[in-house]
């Protein structure tokens, strides 16, 4: 693994380990109180290690992208501003993996430029995150809290974060590794994917797109990842037994799987 030069942006990147399958390469984007960590753990060396050139962006404040100190003034529209950074420093336009922020981010790229391929995982939806939250607040209120807790920059309890993002069984060492890799996540940012910029469809390029969910997702629950494939007239994918952290969870390898069949006949077999 090494991180590459992207300006002020920290891009961690794998070379596949043999010939290259396709010549468009992967950029995954992560999710809130996360950064390009969450994919090096598992993804990043898998689909290098299946003959994709892979990439991972930490969106501005988080990680070792710049300006960590001013998170709070980052808006979603800065992070597309990133992704759109870091797609044209790339020999190729790349397919856009994106985890439950990340997806939203995703989406409002759409509105300004198109790649060959989208999947979203556990994505935001379109119409953003009140349902979720007033879902949180009426089923898991105390989670509902701890999130608040992050976003103020508070350490809340770490079996929240084993709630909020794990269904299947992680040792205590890795979610305390997990734990102290988390952060606080931008105020604006999630206000604007809650109400103030939400993803106006309408205005989208609309590569092929593959939009997942999991069955025991607290935080973005199955009903929502059906309501945002429904608007773009595609049928979600709901992994059974498995949380929101599908990166992360033990399992990380079926949904990996999955998604390499998936951009394997978009990639490489046309």
């Amino acid at each position: 693994m090494s991180a590459r030069p992207f300006g002020e942006l920290e891009v961690l990147a794998r070379a596949p380990v043999r010939k290259a399958v396709s010549p468009v390469p992967l950029l995954f984007i992560h999710g809130a109180y996360t950064g390009a960590w969450c994919w090096d753990e598992h993804f990043l060396p898998y689909f290098a290690a299946a003959g994709f050139d892979c990439y991972a962006l930490s969106l501005s404040g988080h990680g070792a992208s710049r300006r960590r100190g001013g998170l709070d003034s980052f808006s979603i529209d800065d992070y597309v501003r990133d992704v759109s950074e870091v797609v044209a420093a790339l020999p190729r336009t790349p397919a856009l993996i994106g985890h439950s922020m990340g997806g939203m981010v995703i989406q409002k790229y759409l509105e300004h430029a198109d790649v060959p391929a989208v999947a979203l995982l556990c994505s935001v939806p379109p119409q953003g995150l009140m349902g979720s939250a007033l879902g949180l607040m009426l089923n898991k209120p105390h989670l509902l809290g701890n999130l608040n807790q992050m976003l103020a920059g508070s350490q809340p309890d770490p079996e929240s974060l084993r709630e909020a993002l794990f269904h299947q069984p992680v040792d205590d060492d890795a979610l305390m590794r997990y734990y102290h890799l988390c952060q606080p996540e931008s105020h604006r940012a999630v206000w604007d994917m809650t109400l103030f910029n939400l993803p106006q469809p309408a205005r989208m390029h609309r590569p092929p797109m593959l939009i997942v969910g999991t069955e025991h997702d607290h935080l973005i629950p199955p009903a929502q990842v059906a309501m945002t494939a429904a608007l773009y007239g595609l049928e979600a994918t709901i992994i059974p037994g498995m949380g929101h952290g599908v990166m992360l969870e033990r399992d990380w390898q079926s949904v990996a799987e999955m998604l390499l069949d998936w951009l394997t006949v978009q990639l490489v077999e046309v």
